[in-house]
């Protein structure tokens, strides 16, 4: 049981490091969009490094949202799903995995 135990528990750090690289993401997804009202140097590597990071993601959501001209609402609707994510999935699976972690480990004693 304690094995099983130990299992869930990673699992529960596993979906913890998740959660953490989805608030790295938003970071991310934040600094593309104040790069988008100010006109950044599009060759600059660190500019080019958020494009590449975030473009695929919201080329995907443009391509299901209606065209607003020149107000790009993609960045909200994938903040939307991060934090969805978040809370729903990861938070829910964290919750359980660690009370059924310790719930093995109180039977194996």
């Amino acid at each position: 049981m304690i094995l099983l135990a130990n299992v869930l528990l990673a699992l529960a750090k596993i979906v913890e490091v998740a959660s953490g690289i989805l608030t790295i993401y938003k970071y991310i997804l934040l600094a593309n969009v104040i790069i988008s009202w100010v006109n950044a140097d599009p060759y600059n590597p660190i500019v080019s490094f958020i494009y590449r990071t975030t473009e695929p993601v919201l080329r995907r959501v443009r391509r299901y949202m209606p065209d607003t001209g020149m107000l790009d609402l993609s960045p909200v609707v994938v903040f939307i799903l991060i934090y969805l994510v978040q809370i729903v999935v990861f938070d829910t699976a964290y919750t359980y995995l660690m009370m059924f972690s310790s719930q093995l480990k109180g039977q194996a004693l």
